[in-house]
């Protein structure tokens, strides 16, 4: 009897055991979906609200358009690329939409200004030896390629290593030569002040929804500013 019990008694304890085994199987299944789920829900509203709040018009193929509209996403409400890649704070808003006024003049709605927008010229020096670092123009030019031309090969060591392509500040050979070198310890083949050193953790798919967001930018002939003519892009 008791050997019959300790039997019955194992077999329920052995069944109770694969039905809960079963169930974690299951309920581990069901949170990897819902995660993979969530990952793919996540991605879809950034590109919903990237090409929601672009301030300027896109133009894009239809293919491309959820790659643009996450860079619009990263572009727009993470990095903020337009605080430094504009002509700075005065005219960053428009005065109508500018948050930091009174109202009036602000009207309540915030409108970033597009004149501006991602054209560069924002003065970052004196940085070291050089008086006047100014921002770049990140619009594309008549290449249809952002950043003045630059392809996405070029635009990853932009955004991995800091390569400075245009070499506008390049390392001094001796004091003061060329005009506005790099002296030690600063080192004039990298981009200065740009933070190239965190976002080169992005990912490769973060990093090309960037580009093809940038890409899909109308060309700004940039800022006018003297001894900067590498901040004008070519339209036409």
């Amino acid at each position: 009897m008791t050997h019959r019990k300790l039997l019955k008694t194992a077999g329920i304890v052995a069944a109770f055991t694969a039905i809960l085994a079963a169930g974690m199987m299951n309920s581990s299944r069901r949170v990897r979906a819902h995660d993979d789920e969530g990952d793919d829900d996540r991605e879809e509203a950034r590109i919903h609200r990237g090409l929601a709040i672009a301030p300027v018009p896109l133009h894009f193929d239809e293919e491309d358009k959820n790659l643009v509209g996450l860079g619009s996403y990263f572009v727009n409400a993470v990095v903020d690329c337009n605080g430094c890649h504009s002509a700075g704070p005065p005219t960053y808003y428009i005065p109508s939409g500018n948050p930091y006024f009174l109202s009036p003049p602000f009207t309540g709605k915030i409108k970033i200004n597009p004149a501006t927008y991602l054209a560069g010229g924002r003065d970052f020096g004196p940085v070291g030896s050089v008086p006047h670092l100014y921002s770049r123009n990140l619009t594309p030019d008549k290449s249809g390629l952002p950043e003045g031309g630059h392809t996405f090969k070029e635009f990853l060591q932009i955004m991995r290593q800091g390569t400075d392509f245009d070499q506008v500040h390049p390392n001094c050979t001796s004091p003061g030569t060329p005009a506005n070198c790099f002296e030690p310890p600063f080192n004039g083949a990298v981009l200065q002040v740009m933070p190239w050193p965190i976002l080169q953790n992005m990912s490769d798919h973060d990093l090309k929804a960037i580009y093809e967001y940038l890409k899909a930018l109308q060309c700004n002939p940039g800022p006018v500013i003297e001894g900067a003519p590498y901040l004008q892009n070519t339209c036409s």
